[in-house]
């Protein structure tokens, strides 16, 4: 595998913008137009943050020339989706399970959730592909 310590900055970066951006949408929803369910504002939040991150994965991180714009975006949100459930079960084994704190469950579940997205935008959603080069004898290089 070939990654770059300037990718995984800017993938830290990114992360911090679109968690910024979650955190926004929640905060505007249940201060400023008075959701009445934390819930709902916090899935309308993961929406837009997941679509920041997709932005920034897309443009600035791994900055993909390789698929269509829709297909990179079907594979994010399965990536995301996968993502959230295992986030969610590796609390509920943690916390629920082992009756340990949700702090430490939380920061083990997170960097799962960075080094696992970060490995499958790579090699998965935003791979980049080599066009196949023909030589001068019509054999590929």
């Amino acid at each position: 595998m070939n990654w770059q310590p300037s990718e995984l900055v800017r993938y830290g970066v990114n992360g911090i913008v679109a968690t910024a951006a979650h955190y926004l949408v929640l905060f505007l929803s249940m201060e400023f137009f008075q959701f009445g369910s934390a819930g709902l504002a916090n899935l309308l939040a993961s929406i837009f943050g997941i679509s920041v991150s997709f932005i920034g994965n897309r443009y600035f991180v791994f900055r993909s020339s390789g698929e269509g714009i829709l297909v990179q975006a079907v594979k994010f949100a399965g990536l995301y989706a996968a993502i959230g459930l295992l986030h969610g079960f590796t609390l509920y084994i943690w916390t629920d399970i082992y009756s340990l704190s949700y702090h430490f469950g939380f920061l083990i579940a997170v960097m799962i959730q960075f080094s696992l997205g970060y490995l499958a935008g790579k090699n998965i959603v935003f791979k980049k592909f080599d066009a196949l080069r023909v030589g001068s004898q019509g054999k590929f290089r």
